[in-house]
């Protein structure tokens, strides 16, 4: 069974596009809107994913604030975190560490790069 993502992004495009690219690479993927919705779908599902993508700027939630109470939350310690973001700057970059992602992906993206970083994440933590 491949391993599914939850690609979280306030825009519909941005998530149409890493989610085609991972399902391409043979991932099942689940999306939400935003910070609060990645939270609400996570406390929803049976099985959890085995990574989230998750933007950094969304209304309701942002996602260092959602980051930060999924990692504080033990029912989701082996979850990946990748943010993927057009916020580049180190101050951001900084933030995202402390809250916990695994990597960082930056929009505009290479395909190649964003899959490759998925698996990567993946197999650190099995």
């Amino acid at each position: 069974m491949p391993p599914t993502v939850l690609v979280v992004d306030d825009t519909a495009s941005i998530r149409f596009l890493i989610r085609t690219n991972l399902e391409l690479a043979g991932f099942d993927v689940i999306e939400a809107e935003d910070g609060q919705d990645c939270l609400d779908v996570l406390a929803a599902l049976d099985e959890l994913p085995g990574l989230i993508t998750m933007d950094m700027m969304m209304p309701r939630m942002d996602g260092v604030t959602a980051i930060t109470r999924i990692r504080s939350d033990s029912r989701y310690a082996g979850v990946g975190l990748v943010m993927v973001s057009t916020q580049s700057q180190q101050i951001d970059l900084n933030r995202a560490a402390a809250a916990g992602v695994d990597e960082y992906v930056t929009k505009p993206f290479d395909p190649d790069t964003l899959v490759a970083t998925v698996h990567r994440v993946l197999e650190s933590r099995q």
